[in-house]
């Protein structure tokens, strides 16, 4: 039965709420001729979950693919499959799920500490990373994200965000029976499991990309697929070319002589989210990994996802109705799962997509572009500006505040909050490539530049958090600003993520470049091996990597301990001192006062700045008494937690 054939989405002698409940009953109806029992426990909780989600996810749908013939029949295979998923969803998964509805702000806690790595170069294979899952319990990690995992082109795959298979662990790496054997380990170990979810766009080995370029005309239509130059050159009047080292425009030409569309690399094809179809399938795919024991989904490319003629297609609002509509069909099969938004964009554009109903969690691209830019000017304008602008979000939702990533850094400030401060957005970034790129005089950094464009001089900086500070350089000041940024990352609100490695000081890895598939890819000179002989050495305080273990031990420690770091709950304070940065977060009946000091050089500051405060402080991290009656001085790098 097509839409048309049960009600006219359109016709005015339909209510809202009629419509709503002619769909719901048509949805039922297909739910039933498929077997489905709704009366037993399973089916009770399903009912329950779909009366409160569904009404919500029929007018995401309605406005979505309302004009689509068979609107309807998606929506009732969608529902079909969000029950078949929760029928097969393992026990102490569904257990898992109270528990979380019963505190949905488990993620908010001081006791939560992120981590990410990349399987093989970690631990060679997911057999190997069960192994570490002790040492992760150890350091006190809550949350391990591992870095793309599943079938990819063994040649050019994008580190592995060009995906052949969501459904497939690549073969060096294991099993999906060695994935979830590792999601029960980390489960029982108190760690939820945080993978990708690359639902922008497919490799073109993909089973549905093979049948497109067959010609296959089902599945070209999973993707955006056009005979001739007309519609790809009207599109690319108004998008961007994001990697124009590997092609010009947004699209490239398949074997055939037709064109795909492809917004990153030339073997990435972008899934056609207009298409009904395409939304129930990646939504099976979705529901797959959660059935695996993954606790979070990080949604790669979100901005990216829906595309429309004359626009740059970016950040668009069906972008947001796509994750709103994801979020009900999960919240009907696997209500513990959440998701957390990749978008490396405008300032406005990222704080857009953190919701309850869209990504309750989020990277924040922001705080650590500037924690960089300020290392690099020793001045905190920039960064004291964010904090107070743009770093609160919903108390529902969290950052992720991380150093690095797994790619690299990008000067995400937006042009107009530099200029209030007189600073040119353009040059400034053409001064901070220069500097992280070890191109700019006195520069302690040691970094790489990925992507440059010689049309505007343009390029992002790679590298690790170690050889960005000067700590690979042996600069005297490395490692001090190693534990500024992680400090700020520890305690500016939502979940601090840590590079594994970097806890003990790892270095920069210069041989990808004798590997002809990563050798144009400079990300990968942050992308080590596990350092075993620094792991070896972190309880040797006299090494470098003893060191920074030991600090970032402090930190971890120090933040579990301190309720005032719990939540999102953030205030700038102004230090009168263009070196020093300042904020206070408060929960739990404690204050806790941030002060970081981003210069060479001590810096004091006055007595006036502690008048409010208790005459007698602590630092949490050092155990540290302050009289602040009397000023406070920062040594060069420092960073106090006060309370």
């Amino acid at each position: 039965m097509s839409c048309q054939d049960s009600f006219d989405w359109d016709l005015e002698m339909l209510s809202k709420e009629q419509q709503l409940r002619a769909a719901e009953s048509y949805v039922l109806a297909a739910l039933a001729e498929t077997g489905v029992a709704l009366e037993d426990d399973d089916g009770r909780a399903f009912r329950t979950r779909f009366e409160t989600q569904f009404p919500q996810l029929f007018q995401l749908f309605a406005t979505l693919y309302g004009e689509h013939e068979k609107c309807l029949d998606h929506l009732a295979r969608l529902v079909v499959l969000a029950f078949t998923s929760w029928r097969d969803r393992a026990d102490d998964l569904k257990e898992l799920d109270q528990r979380r509805e019963a505190q949905p702000d488990w993620f908010q806690s001081n006791q939560m500490l992120g981590a990410f790595c990349y399987v093989d170069l970690y631990a060679g294979n997911l057999a190997g990373l069960r192994k570490h899952v002790p040492y992760f319990q150890e350091l006190g990690i809550t949350y391990l994200h591992l870095m793309p995992l599943f079938d990819c082109p063994k040649e050019n795959s994008d580190g592995g965000y060009a995906v052949s298979s969501y459904r497939d662990v690549r073969s060096d790496l294991g099993t999906m029976e060695d994935l979830r054997a590792l999601a029960k380990d980390l489960r029982e170990a108190g760690i939820s499991l945080v993978l990708d979810f690359v639902f922008n766009h497919t490799s073109n080995e993909h089973e549905w990309a093979l049948k497109a370029a067959a010609g296959d005309p089902e599945y070209s239509d999973y993707y955006w697929i056009f005979e001739d130059r007309r519609m790809p050159d009207a599109f690319e009047r108004t998008v961007r070319e994001v990697f124009p080292e590997d092609h010009p425009g947004a699209f490239i030409q398949m074997e055939d002589g037709r064109w795909i569309w492809s917004t990153f690399h030339s073997f990435q094809w972008d899934l056609n989210y207009s298409n009904p179809a395409v939304f129930c399938a990646m939504a099976g795919e979705m529901l797959s990994l959660a059935n695996q024991g993954v606790d979070l989904i990080r949604m790669d490319a979100v901005a990216f996802i829906w595309k429309r003629l004359g626009t740059t297609c970016e950040s668009l609002p069906e972008a947001h109705l796509l994750l709103r509509a994801f979020n009900c069909v999960c919240r009907m099969a696997a209500p513990s799962l959440l998701f957390k938004s990749e978008a490396i964009v405008h300032p406005d554009e990222v704080v857009s997509y953190i919701a309850p109903e869209e990504c309750p969690i989020s990277y924040n691209p922001l705080l650590m572009a500037l924690g960089w830019e300020a290392l690099a000017t020793r001045n905190v304008e920039l960064i004291d500006q964010a904090i107070e602008r743009r770093q609160p979000i919903d108390p529902n939702c969290a950052w992720v505040n991380y150093v690095r990533s797994h790619d690299d850094i990008g000067w995400t400030f937006a042009d107009e909050d530099a200029a209030e401060l007189d600073i040119l957005g353009f040059d400034h970034r053409l001064f901070l490539n220069a500097f992280y790129t070890n191109q700019f005089e006195g520069s302690f950094a040691r970094g790489e530049p990925f992507q440059y464009n010689p049309k505007t001089g343009d390029c992002r900086v790679c590298g690790t958090t170690a050889a960005l500070t000067g700590v690979e350089a042996d600069d005297v000041g490395g490692i001090d600003r190693f534990i500024l940024l992680y400090g700020i990352a520890f305690s500016a609100g939502g979940i601090p993520l840590l590079s594994l490695g970097d806890e003990v000081g790892q270095l920069n890895d210069h041989s990808y470049r004798e590997m002809p598939s990563r050798a144009k890819d400079q990300r990968w000179v942050g992308r080590p091996m596990r350092p075993d002989a620094l792991y070896d050495q972190r309880h040797d305080t006299t090494t470098t990597a003893g060191k920074i273990f030991t600090r970032m031990k402090q930190l971890i420690e120090a933040r579990r301990a301190a309720p005032g770091l719990a939540g999102n709950a953030i205030k700038s304070v102004a230090t009168e001192n263009p070196h020093v940065l300042g904020y206070v977060r408060s929960g739990g009946g404690q204050d806790v006062y941030v002060l970081a000091n981003f210069s060479d050089m001590p810096q004091k500051l006055s007595a006036d700045q502690f008048l409010e405060m208790a005459p007698r402080m602590t630092d949490l991290i050092t155990g540290e008494p302050f009289h602040v009656r009397t000023g406070v001085t920062l040594t060069a790098h420092q960073i106090l937690w006060l309370t």
